[in-house]
């Protein structure tokens, strides 16, 4: 089993305010289009579930994915097709109707469904690992509906949570935990780590947490709206290891 490196000092955190513009920046300016970082974070999210959570091989294992219609979605899907061709059972739980889904995620949804795999109203019983991909940074207040009965049902699981960039109902500038909000066993967040994924409160929720590289220019970062200074941080390895809440 792969032993992701520590990260090293002094990476910074982000706010809500400046991942929007992250993001922005990717497409508009650097050309770097929303299927590329969905399917970076995919692939490292089906990394991390198999060396942290299937002890290397997943042969015979299963996942539960809970996938929203966003972009945090979308990865989770991505996710969810390199598992199944490495060998896991799939079963997939929308967040909302079939036809909600459009755009990149829909197209990777449409993936899924040409691969047969198996799409549900209701969760499961019994499964190796739930992958969290209900709601990305962008949420503010509480979750509520279909998203928030979801969560609800995770956290009543024994089964390990994977959380994609922030659990789903945490917010992830201040660290405010939802009602109701994921409880992950780890969390693997994207580019930078969130401010709120850092903060005393969200330990519970964050659990391990874990850093991707979904490919960010550097020089990015310095765009008058971010304004921060970031080095060759995945020098050593496109996930790392950053803290161990629990």
């Amino acid at each position: 089993m792969f032993k992701f490196p520590k990260a090293p000092p002094g990476i910074p955190t982000v706010t809500r305010e400046q991942m929007i513009e992250v993001d922005r920046l990717m497409v508009e300016d650097y050309g770097i289009d929303l299927i590329q970082m969905m399917e970076n974070a995919g692939r490292s999210l089906a990394v991390l579930a198999r060396e942290e959570f299937y002890r290397g091989n997943c042969r015979g294992k299963s996942a539960v994915i809970l996938a929203g219609t966003g972009g945090n979605g979308g990865g989770a899907l991505a996710a969810a097709r390199r598992l199944r061709n490495w060998g896991v059972t799939i079963r997939v739980v929308l967040a909302k109707p079939l036809d909600a889904y459009q755009g990149v995620p829909g197209e990777q949804l449409a993936i899924l469904q040409k691969m047969g795999v198996m799409l549900l109203d209701e969760p499961p019983k019994g499964a190796d690992l739930i992958i969290d991909g209900l709601i990305g940074y962008g949420l503010q207040g509480n979750p509520r509906g279909r998203v928030g009965e979801l969560i609800a049902w995770t956290n009543r699981q024994i089964t390990p949570v994977l959380a994609l960039d922030v659990p789903s109902g945490l917010d992830c500038t201040t660290g405010k935990v939802g009602d109701p909000c994921i409880r992950a066993s780890a969390t693997l967040t994207l580019a930078l780590p969130k401010t709120g994924l850092v903060t005393h409160t969200a330990r519970p929720q964050v659990g391990e947490l874990f850093l991707a590289d979904i490919s960010v220019p550097g020089s990015l970062y310095a765009a008058p709206k971010v304004d921060l200074s970031v080095g060759p941080i995945f020098g050593e390895s496109d996930i790392l290891r950053l803290h161990a809440f629990n």
